[in-house]
């Protein structure tokens, strides 16, 4: 399915929330600000009109949706929803420079599970990361 194409945001419209799926982002008059009637988030809009983003105290990252017509997408991909590629990058790197060593190593058993230990923590970190950095 191609991109849909973005939208500009009418300040005078009401959208659904991005946030939550039953809320709805009511315009704050007198400004260029949205407010939605279920969370209680303020959503600012950004870059001449094309781009809303979440004022929000409690997150280090801001998060930013584009209208397509029909639904909100995320503006800025974050760590988060790449992590796929980023976890098989790592789960090759130790397939081709790991397991070799591992098997070249003396015949204990002990020093390849070590290895895939070592391997499967380096793995399992990073995503453990995100979500305690993303959780509410």
């Amino acid at each position: 399915m191609p991109p849909q194409k973005t939208q500009k945001i009418d300040l005078s419209t009401e959208y659904p929330c991005p946030c939550r799926r039953r809320g709805a982002l009511v315009p704050i008059t007198l400004t260029e600000a949205f407010g939605c009637n279920r969370c209680q988030q303020i959503f600012v809009v950004e870059e001449s009109g094309y781009v809303i983003e979440q004022l929000s105290t409690s997150y280090p990252y801001k998060k930013a949706w584009r209208w397509t017509g029909h639904r909100w997408n995320t503006a800025n991909a974050s760590l988060g929803e790449s992590y796929l590629p980023v976890a098989l990058g790592i789960v090759l790197v130790l397939l081709i420079f790991w397991l070799p060593l591992a098997l070249k190593s003396p015949t204990q058993p002990i020093i390849i599970i070590f290895f895939a230990l070592l391997a499967l923590l380096l793995v399992l970190i990073p995503p453990l990361i995100v979500w305690l950095a993303h959780r509410r």
